[in-house]
């Protein structure tokens, strides 16, 4: 009964009705818009993070990661073949890249260049590491003598699609070796020290080069973000001194760093944007309850209790907050869908040189909770601002202009 009388009187008084809609959808509206901001500006660290250097994270021989070597080699692994057998078994895990790294000369023929090799399996990483951002030609995949350059180191060597590139570098006997490769790609993460330095090539032109069949690291792509407790499982009971090291501490300068960095920060004007909508909403509702004190009067005149009418404004605020924090989602989303299904173009973030694209990505708990938020600060503001006009005196509330 009293929620029917509660929206004839909201249909009765349509543009109070609907400035308040208005004011509580474009309140969560715009915090809706603000978690999936930031929702998707940490998954697009990750992903980078992730499908253009590390995976979901590595394997390599116990303290290897945190130590320094002369003799590096000496602590790689020795029977590839044989691990590779025994992780495919473990749950959750999709696909393995296995990978060597060293430092050699590049030479055109003009110049010499000192750069960071990676040797890897290019057919097997071609898809998975999609977040490299080939700038020119294309990312190694089934070439046997390919090699891509990044951007700086390209630009260094003013090299070309096409070109060939001899790499110069030390066996691990230390007798010196080459190997003659051709650029297919050039790529550009937006890591100056990583585009300035690091090339790729095949992982059997990289064992030629260094006279081995040792793998240094064993990168892994797992089916979930959350199968990584099945990996470090696998290491605790592997008769191999092992150790298995996540990409968020592989790469805990450029990723985790920035994560809680940004994390703080969007904390931080996430609470400015929660006090600011809750403020507009409060005010809004309580305005538009305080200029209603005449027809409190009248309620009270004919026989309404304080209860009564408390009842029945608290119903309309509910409703109010109901029908505004609705209308502000499926705006939101509609938004989304369209204008900003691309994503918005944001300049290059710290450690970056290059652009990015940030989408909105909008989750169901997002929208549950803003629309919790919508729903109770109207209820709230309402109860609360009618409390104060049930309170007065009937005669000062049929006075009331």
């Amino acid at each position: 009964m009293l929620f029917s009388l509660a929206f004839r009187n909201l249909a009765r008084n349509f543009r109070r009705t609907l400035a308040m809609v208005l004011t509580i959808g474009i309140g969560t509206g715009a915090l809706l818009v603000f978690k999936g901001f930031n929702v998707g500006i940490m998954n697009q660290y990750r992903d980078n993070t992730i499908h253009a250097r590390y995976g979901h994270g590595q394997i390599n021989m116990k303290g290897y990661h945190n130590s320094v070597y002369e003799k590096p080699w000496k602590h790689w692994i020795e029977d590839y073949d044989s691990l590779k057998k025994n992780l495919s078994k473990v749950p959750g895990v999709k696909l393995l890249f296995p990978r060597v790294n060293f430092f050699s000369l590049l030479t055109n023929g003009e110049m010499n260049i000192s750069g960071k090799g990676q040797g890897v399996d290019g057919s097997a990483e071609f898809s998975f590491f999609n977040t490299l951002n080939i700038v020119e030609g294309k990312n190694l995949s089934d070439e046997k003598e390919g090699i891509i350059l990044g951007k700086g180191l390209a630009r260094a060597l003013n090299a070309k699609i096409g070109d060939r590139i001899t790499v110069l570098g030390s066996t691990i006997y230390g007798s010196m070796n080459a190997v003659d490769t051709y650029v297919t790609g050039i790529f550009h993460t937006g890591s100056k020290e990583f585009d300035d330095s690091v090339f790729r090539i095949q992982l059997d032109l990289a064992h030629l080069l260094l006279d081995t069949k040792k793998v240094e690291s064993v990168s892994l792509g797992m089916k979930g973000l959350g199968l990584w407790k099945s990996i470090e499982d696998f290491v605790a009971d592997s008769d191999i001194d092992l150790e298995s090291i996540p990409f968020h501490v592989l790469d805990k300068v450029y990723y985790q760093h920035s994560v809680d960095w940004l994390d703080a920060q969007f904390g931080v004007i996430q609470i400015i944007i929660l006090v600011i909508v809750i403020l507009g909403i409060f005010n809004t509702v309580s305005t538009s309850i305080l200029e209603r004190r005449q027809e409190v009067g009248n309620l009270r005149a004919n026989g309404e209790s304080r209860i009564e009418v408390l009842k029945l404004f608290s119903n309309e605020g509910f409703l109010v907050g109901v029908f505004g924090a609705i209308f502000g989602i499926i705006v939101v989303y509609a938004i989304n869908l369209s204008f900003l299904k691309d994503g918005i173009l944001m300049p290059p973030a710290p450690g970056l040189t290059r652009q990015f694209h940030v989408k909105i990505e909008l989750q169901e708990w997002m929208a549950v909770q803003t629309f919790i938020i919508g729903t109770v600060t109207s209820f709230v503001a309402t109860f609360l601002a009618s409390l104060r006009v049930i309170n007065q005196k009937i005669s000062d509330l049929l006075r009331s202009v």
